[in-house]
């Protein structure tokens, strides 16, 4: 659980995803395309993987990826982010963040 805080806190968006998740690669999409360069930790390909993932689990990330924090806050998996999105609610939250200026 500490690791994942410290990684959380790394930069404004974080995500926990992995390479074979095509909602990991919508949600990745999304916020490229809003201009966020948020950090992004592929589960997958790190040596430590399965711990982190099972950390998420233990948050309440279910399923565990995506698993996107906006300013140090878990917000949840895709369900989640495209809601706030469709609310128009993403944006504001990401400028609230300090990761989106515009």
């Amino acid at each position: 659980m500490e690791r994942v805080s410290r990684m959380v806190a790394e930069k404004p968006v974080v995500i926990f995803s992995k390479n074979s998740c095509c909602m990991s690669h919508t949600i990745k999409s999304l916020f490229c395309d809003l201009g966020v360069h948020p950090a992004v930790h592929e589960l997958d390909e790190m040596q430590r993987g399965r711990e982190i993932e099972a950390a998420l689990s233990r948050l309440g990330c279910n399923p565990t990826v995506p698993a996107v924090f906006i300013g140090g806050e878990l917000v949840g998996g895709e369900n989640e982010v495209m809601s706030l999105h469709l609310q128009r609610s993403l944006k504001p939250m990401l400028k609230r963040a300090g990761a989106l200026w515009v």
